[in-house]
């Protein structure tokens, strides 16, 4: 499975979220480049994110953030 261009999109919107705090959303604005308006959209289609501009993560989306993260971990340390 290839990482499309797509799937890079929505984890990037995703990594725009703190992992420390349900509290802490984002805001994709409507002039915002049209793949990240997309992948906020995509996420929210998905229920990852509660609003389809962004808004906070739903529990599943915690879940996503926190796969993201590790992995970003792993092939960062791996340099």
């Amino acid at each position: 499975m290839s990482l499309s261009q797509t799937l890079f999109e929505e984890i990037r919107v995703l990594m725009q979220f703190s992992p420390d705090s349900l509290q802490e959303g984002i805001k994709v604005h409507h002039d915002a480049a049209p793949e990240l308006v997309q992948a906020a959209q995509s996420l929210y289609d998905k229920g990852l994110i509660d609003r389809h501009d962004g808004g906070y993560l739903t529990d599943r989306g915690l879940e996503a953030l926190q796969h993201a993260r590790a992995l970003t971990g792993l092939l960062s340390s791996a340099d």
